[in-house]
């Protein structure tokens, strides 16, 4: 079996990257984790990727100024050194221009903390207590150039609990994001 090269993007700490590793560990997954590439310099993801044997690069924003696309091109040169077939967002936190997502079509994904279509964009937590809602979770998309729109791969929800606060709320939906976003790879890298 080949296994199909990833690559993770990160801005922060990386859970979702974490539980994209240890799911890769299996060498029955057919997902290989290659690379991991970060907009921060200082991302704390970026040292666990490194503990765990993983190449890491760091493309800054910053020197792009407000040239999003040159930024993209840049990041696109790193995944292309390295033959990435597959690319995660794990709290990637840059806006995709539409040139680069158009080179990743059906072979991008991201992770979302609600149950699309309901609540894209951020602060999600604290949307769903202030409408009231009874359910919450996370799903695994496709990245089209729209926000948090692209075709679903797996959802999962969880109760909104009594008294439930947008930390606890969080913790619960991340549980289930570390569960399906291993899965949701699965499922992508299978495809031939």
């Amino acid at each position: 079996m080949s296994r199909k090269r990833v690559a993770i993007l990160i801005s922060g700490r990386g859970s979702n990257m974490a539980a994209l590793i240890e799911a890769a560990k299996d060498p029955g997954y057919p997902a290989e984790i290659v690379l991991v590439l970060s907009n921060i310099a200082d991302a704390g993801g970026l040292a666990h990727a490194q503990e765990n044997g993983i190449e890491t690069a760091v493309v800054a924003h910053k020197p792009f100024g407000k040239d999003r696309e040159a930024f993209d091109r840049a990041v696109q040169d790193v995944l292309l050194a390295h033959k990435i077939q597959i690319v995660c967002l794990a709290g990637f936190m840059r806006l995709l221009t539409p040139w680069f997502v158009s080179q990743w079509g059906g072979r991008m994904i991201n992770i979302h903390p609600s149950l699309l279509p309901a609540f894209k964009g951020l602060h999600t937590h604290e949307r769903v207590l202030a409408e009231g809602a009874t359910r919450h979770g996370a799903t695994v998309h496709f990245v089209t150039p729209e926000l948090d729109d692209g075709p679903i791969i797996m959802q999962e929800s969880v109760p909104v609990l009594p008294g439930d606060t947008p930390d606890a709320l969080a913790a619960r939906v991340l549980k289930v994001e570390h569960r399906i976003y291993p899965e949701a790879l699965r499922r992508i890298a299978s495809t031939p």
